[in-house]
């Protein structure tokens, strides 16, 4: 019989207030979830709704006011920032709307930075082939489209060989088709690789292709949905 999949991330009563001077602004409220090893998760939900912020807390980049957070073993709500340090470091790569390349290294290079600082990285070249670019290893980002250039982050963010990849908006600056492309990607490397990937984004249209759907807004999860009938990234239409 087939093992159940292992539950690696837990929410429990995640709440996160941000004060701006005296005005106090809620971004989570009670928020509980488990993501399962190897699954492709989309957050769905408009500007607002939260889903950077958990994204965040997921990642290691900011901690709850209150309530619970792990993956695996590690109590992210609790750890210091030197233990968030190391679990960006050996388990999480991130990917942004816009790219962060460095402008005077090349495609290879650029990958190659992430590369001498984890113990059991892919050689660039291989991470570059991955997203396709095995013939534009030395081209700088000057010189690579849009596409090409996120393709680059997601080289990047995979060479250390991470077990969770989570995008903030990775098609929001790309055009219809290039978006597709990435997508494409990203499906592959959670396909390929069996990376845990999780996209927040407010197109619902790309909720089509996750393995479950979580909606949010007014920071809560106000519905999750499992694709009973995932389709392929170029079967989506926005």
């Amino acid at each position: 019989m087939k093992d159940a999949p292992r539950i690696v991330f837990v929410a429990r009563e995640l709440t996160k207030t941000y004060h701006m001077g005296e005005v106090e602004v809620t971004a989570l409220r009670a928020v509980n979830l488990e993501i399962y090893q190897g699954e492709f998760v989309v957050l769905l939900g408009p500007s607002g709704s939260g889903k950077s912020t958990l994204l965040n807390i997921l990642g290691g980049l900011d901690v709850p006011s209150s309530g619970e957070a792990h993956w695996r073993d590690h109590d992210l709500a609790h750890a210091n920032e030197t233990e968030l340090t190391q679990y960006r470091r050996d388990h999480v790569g991130f990917v942004f709307q816009f790219y962060n390349l460095i402008p005077n290294l090349t495609a290879r290079e650029n990958v190659a930075l992430v590369t001498e600082m984890t113990d059991h990285p892919m050689d660039p070249a291989e991470a570059l082939s991955l997203v396709g670019l095995s013939q534009r290893l030395d081209h700088f980002p000057s010189q690579l489209s849009g596409g090409e250039q996120q393709r680059v982050a997601i080289a990047r963010a995979i060479a250390k060989r991470p077990d969770v990849l989570l995008c903030d908006e990775p098609t929001g600056a790309l055009d219809y088709h290039t978006g597709k492309f990435v997508l494409e990607v990203l499906a592959h490397v959670n396909e390929e690789l069996g990376t845990t990937v999780i996209v927040i984004t407010h197109n619902a249209a790309i909720a089509g292709m996750a393995d479950r759907v979580m909606h949010l807004a007014d920071g809560q999860i106000a519905e999750t949905r499992v694709n009973a009938e995932k389709c392929t990234p170029q079967e989506l239409s926005w």
